[in-house]
This record gives C-alpha cells, sequence and structure tokens, in this order.
C-alpha cells in the first residue's frame, strides 16, 4: 500500500502559478504510475494530468495543456505539478493518485476508476 498527502494549494489570482506535491509513503514509489485529479464543486471529478513510473511518459487534459507540466522525483517519493497562468475555472479540490503496475507493463491510466490510492485532495482557488 502506498499513502499520499498532497500539499501547496491556496487562493491565488488569475495568471498567477501554484506548485502542487503529492508525497508518498514507502519505499516503492517507483513501482506506481501517478496522477492528478481535479473536482469543482457540482462537478464529477476529472483528468488533469498522468506521468510514468519513470517519468518519461506525461499526459495532460487539453484543458491545462501547455500550462501545467507534471513531474516526479521517485529518490523523494515525490510527485509534482507545476501549474501556471491559472484560471477561475481551474478552481477545484486537486487529488492525486496512483496505480501499482503489474505484470510489467508500464501503463499510465488517464481514467480514476483505474487508480488504487488517492490523497485527501488540496483545495485550489483562483481568483478573477
Amino acid at each position: 500500500q502506498v499513502q499520499l498527502v498532497e500539499s501547496g494549494g491556496g487562493l491565488v489570482q488569475a495568471g498567477g502559478s501554484l506548485r502542487l506535491s503529492c508525497a508518498a509513503s514507502g519505499r516503492t514509489f517507483s513501482t506506481y504510475a501517478m496522477g492528478w485529479f481535479r473536482q469543482a464543486p457540482g462537478k464529477e471529478r476529472e483528468f488533469v494530468s498522468a506521468i510514468s513510473w519513470s517519468g518519461y511518459s506525461t499526459y495532460y487534459a487539453d484543458s491545462v495543456k501547455g500550462r501545467f507540466t507534471i513531474s516526479r522525483d521517485n529518490a523523494k517519493n515525490t510527485m509534482y505539478l507545476q501549474m501556471n497562468s491559472l484560471k477561475p475555472e481551474d478552481t477545484a479540490v486537486y487529488y492525486c493518485a496512483a496505480h501499482q503496475l503489474s505484470g510489467g507493463r508500464p501503463y499510465t491510466p488517464r481514467t480514476q476508476y483505474e487508480y488504487d490510492y488517492w490523497g485527501q485532495g488540496t483545495q485550489v482557488t483562483v481568483s478573477s
């Protein structure tokens, strides 16, 4: 099992930046593909970004492409989401999630149902 703790959320003006972190417990962080999701009030949780176990492959929702950057440091058991040019529509609770790799298959999911572990979320509020 892995426990995930997000941090770095807060209130920022439109056009500003925030950097989210997701710290994972345990020694097997590199055996997980990782993802970021978000949920705005009254809306379904949606995919934001994902990164392969090695960090070599990254994926983004169209709505954040070019503004957000996902990365990971396996030596520090931490994943990051650098968010630039923030918009009011980015306001949401942001969750990190981990997908346990199996069978030697380097798969990086982009749907929430394929993730095994979740953090508690961190609030990001972008004011106009």
